[in-house]
């Protein structure tokens, strides 16, 4: 196979071309147009994705409850679940810790670029504050009772309630195998004919991947420099050490983390990992979004990494719900920075808070619109931070954003990878360039 025809080169030469694009856009001025003509091709794409996400879910996990024929392994497997994500997100918000306190970012913050951030910026930062208050006066296992669907039309219409199609999927499973084999077979055979079909389905979105990330750039672009670039460059600037600071934090833990992982559990090298799933980390990266980007996930995790689909139809919705490695360790940077920048400095005390505060908000913010910013709020009101600093990072986060969505979704498939090792359901890698 020649290289311009993987895909996965096709979404780099997109990113690129988007990339200048978007300079020439705002260089040029017509930013009018290219928000006006390209940005719906991105939007589309992002759409198609999300189209397809929840019944991917549905008839990718009742097929795998059906195919296990034993409740106790899905119970195995899901404790399994939880719980390396929970580590691997304690490890993250600790590498953040330490790489914004040893590099310590907000110190380099000049006073004037401080106030005309917060002058800039400081208008959104209430909305925010608005909505962790919301989520703070909730019980402690709301998040729980989030997860049983009072309907379930109405929560497949959100891809925000993925917890809640996983749930009722797997209620769905265990009843198709309490029947007998007679009556259920004709309804398993509906589910896998449906997982399919819909697979073929993003094969046939993902021909459309190029254009659509193409377009997602060209827009993250002009929406950071607008018609005045120069602005965007001496924010960067400004802003330097905090983004380096956490693309270092994000470069450590998936060298050092998902390696640990893949030798305690699988001894897949993370060379041969990422190989396997560049397309997924690609469009995470360009879409800033783990749901949208799930079905090419599922579908990378199983035809390439060898995960059967029982284990990555049960593992990966859960994960791309609550597992948010690289949103916690920016969240760390985020709150230590913070502080930094407005003079406080935080005890051991309050560091280990944010540890304890950033993993539960994980999962408690979950499912609300903008989650990142809202549970930095959380994790910035228990160390006692004033919330007005998130001005200074607002100018950025797109950028950022992007950035530990790709981690998000290499977290995912990591852990589906150790799961279905532990599990016996992991077969041998399979790589594009295998194909002819």
């Amino acid at each position: 196979m020649k290289w311009y025809r993987k895909l996965h080169w096709q979404i780099i030469i997109g990113l690129i071309l988007g990339l200048i694009w978007g300079l020439l856009s705002s260089i040029a001025g017509f930013n009018e147009f290219t928000s006006n003509y390209v940005r719906p091709f991105g939007d589309i794409f992002i759409t198609l994705l999300k189209l397809i996400a929840v019944p991917l879910v549905l008839a990718s996990l009742v097929v795998g409850v059906t195919s296990l024929n034993d409740m106790t392994k899905l119970s195995r497997m899901g404790g399994k679940t939880i719980g390396i994500y929970m580590v691997t997100t304690v490890f993250a918000i600790t590498i953040g810790l330490t790489s914004v306190n040893i590099i310590q970012p907000g110190k380099t913050l000049p006073e004037e670029t401080r106030t005309s951030l917060m002058e800039s910026y400081g208008e959104g930062v209430q909305e925010r504050g608005d909505a962790a208050d919301q989520l703070l006066e909730q019980s402690p296992l709301q998040f729980i009772v989030d997860i049983v669907p009072e309907n379930f039309f109405a929560a497949a219409s959100d891809n925000g309630n993925m917890l809640q199609i996983v749930f009722v999927a797997v209620l769905l499973g265990i009843g198709i195998v309490q029947i007998p084999l007679q009556k259920s077979q004709v309804l398993i055979n509906v589910f896998e004919a449906l997982n399919d079909v819909i697979i073929k389905i993003v094969d046939l979105i993902m021909k459309l991947a190029p254009y659509g990330v193409f377009a997602l750039m060209a827009v993250v672009i002009i929406d950071l420099a607008g018609d005045d670039i120069g602005q965007a460059l001496v924010l960067l600037k400004a802003l330097g050490w905090y983004c380096i600071t956490v693309v270092i934090g994000l470069l450590i833990h998936v060298i050092v983390v998902y390696s640990s992982l893949f030798k305690i559990f699988s001894k897949m090298k993370l060379r041969d990992f990422f190989r396997a799933i560049q397309p997924a980390v690609l469009l995470g990266f360009s879409t800033s979004s783990s749901v949208a980007t799930l079905p090419v996930t599922m579908e990378r995790v199983e035809k390439n990494l060898g995960v059967e689909d029982e284990v990555s139809s049960f593992v990966l919705p859960v994960g791309a719900t609550i597992n948010m490695d690289g949103t916690s360790l920016y969240q760390a940077v985020a709150a230590v920075f913070i502080a930094q920048a407005l003079g406080l400095d935080l005890s051991i005390a309050q560091q280990l808070t944010i540890v304890l505060t950033a993993t539960l908000a994980s999962i408690g913010a979950a499912g609300v619109p903008g989650a990142g910013i809202i549970m930095l709020v959380i994790v910035l009101q228990a160390v006692q931070v004033p919330l007005e600093g998130i001005a200074l990072i607002l100018g950025v986060d797109r950028i950022l954003d992007m950035l530990r969505t790709a981690v998000n979704v290499t977290g995912d498939a990591a852990v589906s990878v150790a799961v279905a090792y532990t599990e016996g359901k992991l077969g041998p890698l399979h790589f594009d360039d295998d194909e002819s």
